[in-house]
């Protein structure tokens, strides 16, 4: 009879065991996938916060006007930068309904090199897309390289108070011989070829340097000249002044033929492409990317790189 009891004690307690070990293992089970979902949860948030995904908003159902920005200085790491407008671009124009693309400019110009690969690539889609119109629309400033940029819409529209022209190239620098001078300093410069000390701020003026210098900014000059020439065509009423580099309000620059109309981003889609309905194709940075920006920039600085100022179009 004890036997009996034993063997059914140890069967109750053998059950409880195996009962206790498979609630533990559900227990623990149940913790991991909670754990894995708040992981995965708080990585979806971390790739939001950092800008990892998709940098436009998301395109409506149906018809609508597309929104790129072009802000800020136009050179090759800003957010104006010819791989970044470019890209908005060729997503707003892929996009089945687009009816009409706004580009909004805000820009002081920058390099001439990045305005004429974005110009070059707006006069592409323009061809790609006959009936898909692009407007350029000016906030403050739409100067030099931004202009650039510009000439290669269909129409540009401005406010009253923009700033509007600057059709002009720059190089600028510094030049520190007197400095040197009256501090006792003495330039040690050795070079292999005659010119590879070209426009060096710490010597003397080449006279030389400094007219080849001035042939080169000639013929980027001109290059600006040439594309304004043909974005404009005959709307452009030509003076003396239109190529010196000044700069005139939004509403002079529709009476010299270098902007068309009076306009917003509001009042051209919907009086003009007539559809309301605004979606920003804008690629934006997110705050990886610009952190990979200042942590590299850093970097160069503290490694010493460094090179000479280029032509601008400002």
């Amino acid at each position: 009879m004890s036997d009996q009891n034993n063997n059914w004690e140890r069967g109750v307690l053998e059950k409880l065991a195996m009962s206790a070990i498979q609630e533990q293992r559900r227990a623990r089970h149940w913790s991991i996938f909670f754990k894995v979902l708040t992981f995965a949860y708080l990585f979806a948030l971390l790739f939001l916060a950092l800008g990892w995904m998709d940098k436009t908003e998301a395109p409506l159902g149906g018809r609508h006007t597309a929104l790129v920005d072009m802000h800020g200085v136009i050179a090759p790491e800003s957010q104006a930068s010819a791989d970044n407008v470019i890209a908005s671009l060729q997503d707003a124009f892929k996009d089945k309904h687009t009816q009409g693309v706004i580009l909004r400019i805000n820009s002081p110009g920058g390099s001439p090199v990045q305005a004429g690969y974005i110009n070059d690539e707006i006069r592409r889609l323009r061809a790609m897309h006959p009936n898909i119109p692009l407007y350029a629309v000016v906030e403050d400033m739409c100067a030099s390289g931004g202009y650039y940029v510009a000439v290669a819409a269909d129409k540009i529209f401005v406010n009253k108070a923009s700033m509007v022209g600057s059709i002009g190239v720059l190089m600028d620098g510094f030049g520190f011989t007197g400095a040197m001078e009256k501090l006792g300093v003495e330039r040690r410069l050795l070079t292999a070829g005659d010119n590879k000390g070209f426009m060096d701020p710490f010597s003397p003026v080449n006279p030389r340097h400094q007219e080849l210098v001035k042939q080169m900014l000639g013929e980027i000059h001109q290059q600006f000249i040439d594309v304004v020439k043909q974005g404009r065509g005959k709307r452009l009423k030509e003076t003396p002044d239109t190529f010196s580099g000044l700069f005139w309000t939004g509403q002079k620059s529709i009476e010299m033929g270098l902007a068309d109309e009076m306009g917003s981003v509001e009042s051209v889609a919907r009086d003009v492409i007539k559809v309301e309905d605004i979606v920003d194709f804008t690629t934006r940075e997110g705050v990886a990317e610009r952190l990979a920006k200042r942590f590299g920039a850093g970097m160069a600085g503290a490694l010493g790189f460094s090179a000479h100022t280029g032509a601008q179009l400002r």
